[in-house]
C-alpha cells in the first residue's frame, strides 16, 4: 500500500510515520488523556492505496476533533494538525501568496482574473519587508479546531420613489454582506389616500413583501447567506397588528414576509397605557405627521394632540396590542424590543435629531436621515485574556486593548469602502465605532464566579466602565491630534455629559473621571459613539469563547463546520472535573441525558454546580438587571436575548416591565425557548397525550390574558416565579 505525497511522488505506507507526526504537534498537552495511536488507528483504518497525504491529515485532524467530548486537548490537537496541513500547502513568505492571488488564472475561461485589487498587491509589495516579518505563522497554531459591518437606513420618503430608493439601497448593501435596520414608521397605512392616483394605499405588508423578496435575491456578497433586513415600527402606526403577524408559520402566504426580522421602536407612553389598560390609538403616519420625528414630552405631546382632534382610524385597548406582541413573541421569537425614549434621551448623538431605529442585532443606535445612512465598523474584546494566573482581573490591559481598538476602528472609517454615498457621509461626519465583547461568562468561570454572584456583578459594571474609560481617552487623544468629529458641538459630551449621567449613576473609584472630564473639555472626542457589545456568534467561535455577554446555554452542545458536526463539553467543565478525578464516560453520557446541565448530577459538588449553571437555570431578572448596570458605560445599547424554557403571557409581561423600568434601550433582541420535552419524551408520551382534554383557544386566550393582567398587577411576584 502507498500514500502520493504533496510533490507527486508515491511511497509506502509506514505507520510509525503517521504515529510520529501526531505525535510531534502534542507539545503542552495533557498526554495521560491524548492519545496519538489511537487517532494512528483511526487513520488506519480509512487508508486506501493512492490515498494522499492531504487527506491523512484531514482524516487526523477530523479524528482528534470527534474526541473532544474525552479532553478539550484534542481540539487543539485537531487544529494542529489542520493548521500544518495547510502550511505545507501555501507558500511561506505572505506576500509571494499576495502575488499568486492577484496572478490567478481561472481554469474555466483560462483568463486573468486577480482575487487581490492591483492598489492592494502594490502596497503590499511596497512594504512586504515589514510585512512578511510582521506575520507569525506559528500563531496559527493557538486556534482551537472550532475556530462586520451593518447600516442604519430610514425610508427616503413615502412615496413610490422615496420607497424605491431606499430599497435600492438596501440591494446595494446587502450585496456588500452588510445588515440593515430599516424604519417604516412614516409609510402611509392602509386605506389612506393618495392624492397622485386618487387612491387608496395598500399599507405596509405588499410593501415589505417586496423588501422580503430583494433580502432573498440580493444575499451576502453573492451565494453566501441571505440579506438580513430588520424592520422598525412603531406601535401608534394603524397596520401594527398585520406587522405582528408577517412572520407567523400560519396565515396566508400574501401576508407573511418571513425572512424579514422585524422589530419595534417603543415609546414610553405606550408602555404606561399598557400598565393602567388605557386606550390606545392608532394612526396614519400621512394624516398624523411628525410622530417619528419626536421623542418624550414632544412625543406625548404630539401623539396626544392627534387623539384629542379626533385624527385617529382605531382605538384599542392598551393590552390587546400588547398581548398580539406577547403572542408573535411567543410563537416566532420576534419582535424585538427597543425603547425609543430611551434610545434616544442616553444617546450622544441626540443633537443630530430623532434616532429612529437599531440595526439588524438590536445593539447600534445612530440617527439617520434621507441624506444620511449611518454605517457602524465593530471589533470586540475577549474578556477572558485579562484574567490573571492569580484569579484576579487586569483592568489597566483592558483599557489598553480597548485604546488600541479605538483607534484601528477610527482609522477603517476613513478607508473602508462604503456601497452607498450616504453611507460615506455619515460615517465621516459623526465617526461612530462598536467595541462588545465576548467571554464575559468565560471570565466570570476563570474567577471562580457564579453569574449571578456579587462579585460577578461588580466585575460586570467595572469591565464596562473601564471599556469606556479607555475608548473614552482614546478618542480624546485622536481628537487632540485632528480634531472632535464635525458634528461634536452641542452633543451631551461637548456638554461634559458621559453616558452614565445620563442614567444617574456613579462610577467606581476605579478611574479619574474627572480627570477624562477635564481632558475632554478641552480637545472633545473623535467619535460620536463608542461601545456596542453585539451577538459575536462567529468570533466568538473562533477564539473558543462563549458568546458576548450571554451566560453559556448549556454544558454540552454540538459545532457545525464544514467538514461535520463534533460534540462538545463546556472546556471549563470539563477541565473541573477531570481535576477532581471525576471526568469519565459515564459522566459524559449523565450530562447528556440531563440537557447539558449538571445540577441534577449527585456525584458533581455544589461549587461547582453554582459555577456551571446554564441560562436556563439563571434568573433573568439578574440578567436584565446586570444589563442595566453595565448600560451605564454602553452608549450604544446592546444585543440581550431573553431565556424562557417555557414561557408564558404573565413571564414575558413581566420581563418586558422590568427591563423597561430599569431604562433598558434594548429591551430584547430574542426570545430564546426551549421545548417542554425532547423528540425521544415526546415519542413515549404521545398517545398519553392524546387521551387529555384539549384546551380550546378561547379557553388559552382567557388564561393567558389573565396571566397577563395578573403579571401587570403584581410584578415582582411573577417575575420572581417566573424565572
Amino acid at each position: 500500500m502507498h500514500v502520493i505525497k504533496r510533490d507527486g511522488r508515491q511511497e509506502r505506507v509506514m505507520f510509525d510515520k503517521i504515529t510520529s507526526r501526531i505525535q510531534k504537534l502534542c507539545y503542552g498537552l495533557n498526554m495521560d488523556f491524548v492519545d496519538p495511536a489511537q487517532i494512528t488507528m483511526k487513520v488506519i483504518q480509512g487508508l486506501y492505496s493512492g490515498v494522499t497525504t492531504v487527506e491523512l491529515d484531514t482524516l487526523a485532524a477530523e479524528t482528534a476533533a470527534t474526541l473532544t467530548t474525552k479532553h478539550p486537548d484534542y481540539a487543539i490537537l485537531a487544529a494542529r494538525i489542520a493548521v500544518s496541513n495547510l502550511h505545507k500547502e501555501t507558500k511561506k513568505v505572505f506576500s509571494d501568496v499576495m502575488e499568486d492571488l492577484f496572478n490567478y488564472i481561472n481554469p474555466h475561461n483560462g483568463k486573468h482574473s486577480p482575487m487581490v485589487a492591483k492598489s492592494t498587491l502594490d502596497i503590499v509589495l511596497a512594504n512586504k519587508d515589514r510585512l512578511n516579518s510582521a506575520i507569525i505563522y506559528d500563531r496559527d497554531f493557538s486556534y482551537n479546531y472550532f475556530g462586520f459591518k451593518c447600516f442604519l437606513l430610514s425610508m427616503k420618503d413615502d412615496s413610490i420613489e422615496g420607497i424605491y430608493d431606499t430599497l435600492k439601497q438596501c440591494a446595494l448593501i446587502s450585496k456588500s454582506a452588510g445588515g440593515i435596520g430599516v424604519a417604516v414608521s412614516c409609510i402611509r397605512a392602509t386605506g389612506s389616500y393618495i392624492a397622485g392616483t386618487n387612491g387608496n394605499s395598500n399599507g405596509l405588508v405588499p410593501m415589505l413583501r417586496v423588501y422580503n423578496n430583494t433580502a432573498r435575491y440580493v444575499d451576502q456578497g453573492g451565494n453566501k447567506r441571505p440579506g438580513a433586513f430588520a424592520i422598525y415600527l412603531e406601535p401608534w402606526h394603524l397596520d401594527i397588528f398585520e406587522f405582528l403577524d408577517l412572520k407567523k408559520n400560519t396565515g396566508k402566504e400574501e401576508q407573511r414576509a418571513r425572512d424579514l426580522f422585524f422589530a419595534l421602536w417603543i415609546p414610553d407612553l405606550f408602555m404606561k397605557r399598557v400598565e393602567t389598560n388605557q386606550d390606545w390609538s392608532l394612526m396614519c403616519p400621512n394624516e398624523c405627521p411628525g410622530l417619528d420625528e419626536v421623542w418624550g414630552e414632544e412625543f406625548e405631546k404630539l401623539y396626544e394632540s392627534y387623539e384629542r382632534q379626533g385624527h385617529v382610524r382605531k382605538v384599542v385597548k392598551a393590552q390587546q396590542l400588547w398581548y398580539a406582541i406577547i403572542e408573535s413573541q411567543t410563537e416566532t421569537g420576534t419582535p424585538y424590543m427597543l425603547y425609543k425614549d430611551s434610545c434616544n434621551r442616553k444617546s450622544n448623538q441626540q443633537n443630530l435629531g430623532t434616532i429612529k431605529c437599531s440595526n439588524l442585532c438590536t445593539e447600534i443606535v445612530e440617527y439617520t436621515s434621507k441624506d444620511e445612512v449611518a454605517v457602524c465598523n465593530l471589533a470586540s474584546l475577549a474578556l477572558n485574556m485579562y484574567v490573571t494566573s492569580e484569579h484576579t482581573y487586569d483592568f489597566t490591559k483592558l483599557a489598553e486593548v480597548t485604546k488600541v481598538i479605538v483607534r484601528n476602528l477610527n482609522k477603517i472609517i476613513d478607508i473602508n469602502y462604503y456601497p452607498i454615498p450616504e453611507a460615506s457621509l455619515s460615517n465621516k461626519r459623526h465617526r461612530p465605532i462598536g467595541i462588545g465583547v465576548q467571554g464575559l461568562a468565560d471570565a466570570f468561570i476563570l474567577m471562580r464566579y457564579p453569574f449571578e454572584s456579587p462579585e460577578a456583578q461588580l466585575l460586570n459594571k467595572q469591565i464596562f466602565e473601564t471599556i469606556y474609560y479607555g475608548a473614552l481617552e482614546a478618542s480624546c487623544d485622536l481628537a487632540k491630534e485632528y480634531g472632535p468629529y464635525e458634528t461634536y458641538e452641542g452633543s451631551p459630551v461637548s456638554k461634559g455629559i458621559l453616558q452614565y449621567d445620563m442614567w444617574n449613576v456613579t462610577p467606581t473609584d476605579l478611574w479619574d473621571w474627572k480627570l477624562l472630564k477635564e481632558k475632554i473639555a478641552k480637545y472633545g472626542i473623535r467619535n460620536s459613539l463608542l461601545i456596542a457589545p453585539m451577538p459575536t456568534a462567529s468570533t466568538a467561535q473562533i477564539l473558543g469563547n462563549n458568546e458576548s455577554i450571554e451566560p453559556y446555554t448549556s454544558n454540552i452542545y454540538t459545532r457545525r463546520v464544514l467538514s461535520g458536526e463534533f460534540q462538545i463539553v463546556n472546556p471549563h467543565l470539563l477541565k473541573d472535573l477531570t481535576e477532581r478525578g471525576l471526568w469519565n464516560e459515564e459522566m459524559k453520557n449523565q450530562i447528556i441525558a440531563c440537557n447539558g446541565s449538571i445540577q441534577s448530577i449527585p456525584e458533581i459538588p455544589d461549587d461547582l454546580k453554582q459555577l456551571y449553571k446554564t441560562v436556563w437555570e439563571i434568573s433573568q431578572k439578574t440578567v436584565l438587571k446586570m444589563a442595566a448596570e453595565r448600560g451605564a458605560f454602553i452608549d450604544q445599547s446592546q444585543s440581550l436575548n431573553i431565556h424562557i424554557a417555557e414561557p408564558n403571557y404573565g413571564k414575558l409581561t413581566s420581563m418586558h416591565f422590568y427591563g423597561w423600568k430599569q431604562g433598558l434601550k434594548t429591551g430584547m433582541y430574542y426570545l430564546r425557548t426551549r421545548p417542554a420535552a425532547n423528540p425521544i419524551q415526546f415519542t413515549l408520551n404521545k398517545e398519553k397525550l392524546k387521551d387529555k382534554e384539549k384546551v380550546s383557544k378561547e379557553e388559552e386566550k382567557e388564561r393567558n390574558t389573565a396571566a397577563m393582567v395578573c403579571s401587570l398587577e403584581n410584578r415582582d411576584e411573577c417575575l420572581m416565579c417566573g424565572s
